[in-house]
């Protein structure tokens, strides 16, 4: 798993690379704070390689609790920025902060 981040002078955005190494997994998205956790809207794409892929838009100056969602088990992000625990979910979601 891996996250990117790409910084757009032009705009008030970063562009985000979710990168999500998973072969023998069939469907992989990223939900969040920035999709309204909709698996749809953060569908990741597969490539050749096994490795689901997505770029997002994403708002600056904020952070934004996410999660990955593979073939329905919800997995933090190794590389996440921190973690914060979520009452609703009963677990710690991952960080990002762009």
């Amino acid at each position: 798993m891996s996250l990117k981040k790409q910084y757009v002078k032009t705009k008030p955005v970063c562009k985000v690379t979710f990168s999500v190494e998973a072969k023998d997994s069939e469907k992989v998205s990223v939900v969040g704070d920035f999709n309204n956790w909709n698996p749809e809207e953060g569908a990741l794409n597969k490539l050749k390689n096994g490795t689901f892929k997505g770029v997002f838009d994403l708002d600056k100056d904020a952070s934004y609790e996410f999660k990955y969602v593979i073939d329905g088990a919800f997995v933090n992000e190794t590389e996440a920025d921190s973690y914060k625990w979520n009452d609703f979910a009963g677990a710690e979601n991952g960080v990002l902060v762009v």
